[in-house]
């Protein structure tokens, strides 16, 4: 596990945990998860956001286009990971334990002047990180792989660290 941490830490905080959907093939996934439990769990797109890049790539999608429907694979994770773990999808990140729909936030979050640019540069992890500054939580990362942070995120999700000094900690969720 690593560690990155901003100025902002309480002891009492809230958990955005942000499970990458490259761990959605784990069968013992929903036990992996159970120990971060209260958190608000944000999917990633895995597979299906993969499909999108392809589609991206073969028919010229534009990026804001592509942004959007990859948004809508990770609401599809969302509903399945609501399943596995029994908890209820939202749209609102104050709600916790549950699950995120990253399309009904980013449609929420367009409001705020800070909302993610509508690009490949600004994936799941971007929202989570994202949900993480509008709430003030902790972000956990759980992923397939540890390394430095800008090593295993999207380009733009390290700014957004930086700029709500987060406290971060990746996790290799399949060691």
């Amino acid at each position: 596990m690593q560690s990155v941490s901003g100025r902002r830490q309480s002891v009492k905080r809230r958990r955005v945990v942000k499970v990458g959907g490259s761990l959605f093939d784990l069968p013992d996934l929903v036990e992996r998860l159970r120990p971060w439990l209260p958190a608000l769990f944000v999917p990633g797109g895995g597979a299906l956001a993969d499909a999108v890049r392809t589609l991206h790539r073969i028919h010229g999608l534009s990026e804001e286009r592509s942004h959007w429907l990859a948004l809508r694979a990770c609401s599809v994770h969302a509903d399945f990971l609501a399943s596995l773990l029994q908890l209820p999808v939202v749209a609102d990140p104050l709600h916790s334990p549950a699950v995120l729909d990253a399309f009904a936030f980013c449609q929420a979050d367009e409001a705020h002047p800070e909302h993610l640019p509508h690009t490949w540069q600004a994936t799941s992890d971007s929202v989570a990180a994202r949900v993480a500054e509008r709430t003030q939580a902790e972000l956990i990362l759980l992923k397939s792989t540890a390394g430095p942070l800008e090593s295993v995120v999207d380009p733009f999700c390290p700014e957004i660290i930086r700029r709500a000094q987060l406290s971060v900690r990746i996790v290799n969720a399949r060691a």
